[in-house]
């Protein structure tokens, strides 16, 4: 196990560093591994005792440092052969835009490690992040249909990434080829460009590294569970190598149409290819493509009762909705280019080329509150789209770490253009109202399709300077230009040019400690989501001030933090794309406070947990101006002060497991969620709302807890495992709609059993 602060100290804070492993080694090469090649390059060398200039390969010569460099002392890095590098604390992280120890991040990171993934039998990216507090999950309604969350009460489906690039296309994402998943918590738009109050969510994908190693998993389960999985990284030559992600999974429900017995199922088919060049080199090129299939039957869930403002209780809660003949079809395609220059030892010029194809189609059918499911699907709501959706993205980045008047300086400096090409209208019903047929492309010719074209450019420079020992400061300002057009608005041409900025003040009073006082901000036009409102409104704008600490314990084996921030949002958005309201609230803030840990306790016992205590609140209600007559609607003012939507109190997860040895290992964990509202916080008159005596009471989703549980054996290449999911049975409601429509119920007890191979 590599130690945390020879870590942060060779790879973080140095411009020329000695590495020792046993005996004295030669100064490295000017190389920055990827996270997965350096831990498992790294640690091989330790074991052998060889030097660590060995795995450079044919990297260039190291460059001679600038005259005025510091020249550090030699670092020894210590290594334990019975400790796997692979754990739950991330030791790097890209969430800033250079490769960090979240540690140093002057802002609150979570990171969601393939280790935690692995042995949680996690299938789908909703699935992985029940493991970050203060998160909560809308269900697929509103136009909003695909992966939708909420961080620290505020939306996150214009804020999610992969590998640093905007995908915020509405699809259904899998993890298969994903390393970790790195929340950066609260406004990031200086480095991501337009986005909400709550954080940005980042994919990073697996990547080649220089061995042969391949893995092939299969999984079996309750309602009828099967998964297999291959991950396969071939060597290829001196600095290169091609790496090969496959999946498919087929899944059931617990969930159950009574008229004919139709479930909803998912049926999900991945393949992602990577090939690298220059691998661990001052010039490294990597080529990818993924590709994921989905074929599904949606659900919907379970409807709210009017009169008691809690889930429908009227049908048991297995009733299903829907019929086999729904569907939820989604064809995504991304390919990427990714180029990272190293001229030296913390500077390098990273350039990434992608395009993104989505296409989707699908019919739903809402829960009905009193009318029992038929066979025919003649009872509750039918939702229905066909969309595509492309992008292309040029995004460089360069970093350049060096001394100026006596203080150290780490530069980011950048470019970005993204061009998007979004298309969708509803579905024909080709049945009857009491026995719809809907199909894939079969589009309503009585209604237009809504089509958007948009051009974002952007500029961003930062500095982080070390002005003293111990203390940083740290400055970023970024320039976003957006010229999109619509199909279907009154003002159909929009333009925003927004600046955006980031600030930070650390204090490290040794390398183990870190606190921190930051402020970011970030703006949202919405425009990405096809909104009604056209310019009629200024941006949306989020402002977050954030206290936070982060400590290293155990020789850094356990990392923990906390923070305590204040985020404001003004002109909120509406998210249902069918609204004639677009603005949700005119402010609202969310007070938090956040404890997290990650990592091992002993050498045996891991743990990774979190807390986030909430209180979101609206502080100033909508005011919606109609695009025909110019009437200003506003809100009931009895909405002040309210509880806003989807965002608990109350956030709590925890895992943890305990190596018995002999091959042996057991765990489980919790996830907690306090009461959650959902509502329409611009009606302008919300006396549906409260009781006759004034009581606030919206329709409201339940508090709960949710157990997990795992045994797994492992042999030199063969390992099993075992996963109990919700093992005490729990009925609960994880995702929401937040209109207060309906709630979608979580997993029901769930058994799975896992064997992989490694060879």
């Amino acid at each position: 196990m590599l130690r945390r602060t020879p870590i942060a100290q060779a790879i973080f804070d140095s411009d020329r560093v000695e590495f020792r492993v046993d005996r004295p080694a030669p100064a490295p090469t000017p190389v920055l591994a990827p996270a997965l090649t350096w831990s498992r390059s790294l640690a091989a060398l330790m074991l052998s005792g060889a030097s660590l200039s060995a795995t450079a390969q044919t990297a260039a010569p190291a460059a001679e440092p600038p005259a005025n460099a510091a020249t550090l002392p030699a670092v020894t890095v210590k290594g334990a052969a019975d400790v796997p590098a692979d754990g739950y604390r991330a030791t790097t992280t890209r969430s800033t835009k250079t490769l960090q120890d979240p540690h140093e991040i002057p802002q609150a990171v979570t990171t969601v490690t393939r280790a935690l993934m692995t042995e949680q039998q996690v299938g789908t990216l909703r699935e992985a992040l029940r493991n970050v507090s203060g998160l909560t999950f809308n269900a697929a309604e509103g136009g909003r249909s695909g992966d939708n969350m909420m961080l620290r009460g505020f939306y996150t489906f214009g804020d999610l990434y992969l590998d640093g690039i905007r995908d915020t296309a509405q699809y259904n994402r899998e993890i298969f080829n994903v390393e970790q998943i790195d929340v950066l918590r609260g406004a990031a738009a200086m480095l991501f460009g337009r986005g909400q109050a709550g954080g940005v969510i980042n994919l990073v994908s697996k990547t080649p590294y220089l061995s042969d190693g391949n893995t092939v998993a299969t999984t079996i389960g309750s309602y009828n569970y099967w998964q297999m999985l291959g991950d396969f990284n071939k060597r290829l030559g001196e600095t290169t190598a091609l790496r090969i992600n496959v999946m498919n999974r087929d899944e059931g429900s617990a969930r159950e149409n009574p008229s004919n017995g139709d479930v909803a199922t998912l049926h999900r088919r991945g393949l992602a290819a990577s090939l690298g060049f220059g691998i661990d080199t001052a010039n490294e090129l990597i080529l990818s493509h993924q590709a994921l299939r989905t074929r599904d039957v949606p659900d919907y869930g379970m409807s709210f009762d009017n009169a008691t403002r809690r889930i429908n209780t009227n049908f048991s809660a297995k009733t299903y909705w829907g019929t086999k003949s729904t569907f939820d079809d989604s064809d995504t395609n991304i390919s990427s280019l990714a180029h990272t220059y190293r001229f030296a030892p913390g500077t390098e010029l990273r350039t990434q080329l992608r395009h993104a194809d989505y296409w989707r189609a699908y019919w739903a059918k809402t829960p009905n509150a009193t009318l029992a499911p038929t066979a025919t699907g003649g009872t509750g709501g039918n939702q229905t789209r066909n969309s595509t959706y492309k992008t292309d993205t040029l995004q460089t980045d360069f970093n350049h770490r060096f001394l100026a008047l006596g203080m150290r300086h780490q530069l980011l400096a950048g470019f970005e253009y993204m061009k998007e090409d979004g298309y969708r209208r509803t579905l024909n019903n080709l049945g009857t109202a009491t026995s719809p047929l809907y199909q894939p492309y079969a589009e309503n010719g009585a209604i237009l399709p809504s089509t958007y074209t948009g051009n974002t450019y952007a500029l961003y420079v930062q500095d982080s300077i070390e002005f003293v020992p111990k203390w940083k400061a740290l400055f970023g300002i970024r320039r976003d230009q957006l010229d999109a057009k619509y199909s279907v608005l009154s003002s159909p041409q929009l333009k925003f040019g927004e600046n955006s900025v980031r600030a930070g003040l650390s204090y490290h009073p040794s390398s183990d400690i870190h606190f921190y006082l930051s402020y970011s901000d970030s703006f949202s036009p919405t425009a990405d989501l096809y909104q009604l409102s056209g310019g009629a409104y200024p941006a949306e704008r989020s402002k977050v001030m954030e206290f936070g600490a982060k400590w290293l314990l155990m020789e850094g084996d356990l990392a923990l933090r906390t923070a305590i921030y204040r985020a404001d949002k003004d002109w909120e958005r509406n998210t249902d794309l069918e609204s004639t309201a677009a603005i949700l609230t005119r402010k609202r803030r969310t007070n938090g406070i956040e404890f997290e840990a990650a990592g091992r306790m002993t050498s045996n016992w891991e743990v990774f947990g979190g807390v986030a205590l909430m209180d979101a609140k609206i502080l100033e209600v909508a005011q919606n101006i109609n695009a025909t007559t110019g009437v200003v609607t506003v809100a009931d003012s009895r909405l002040v002060g309210q509880r806003a939507r989807n965002a608990p109190n109350f956030t709590a997860n925890l895992w943890s497991t305990y190596n018995l040895g002999g091959g042996w290992k057991v765990g489980g964990g919790l996830e907690s969620k306090g009461r959650r509202y959902v509502y329409s916080p611009q009606a302008a008159d919300a006396s549906a709302l409260f009781t006759p005596a004034g009581e606030f009471k919206p329709n409201t989703a339940p508090a709960y807890v949710r157990y997990d549980a795992m045994a797994s054996y492992d042999l030199k290449q063969w390992s099993f495992r075992f996963n109990i999911q919700n093992l005490f049975d729990k009925i609960y409601y994880d995702a929401l709609y937040d209109n207060g429509g309906f709630g979608v119920p979580g997993t029901r007890r769930k058994f799975l059993m896992t064997a992989a191979y490694r060879f």
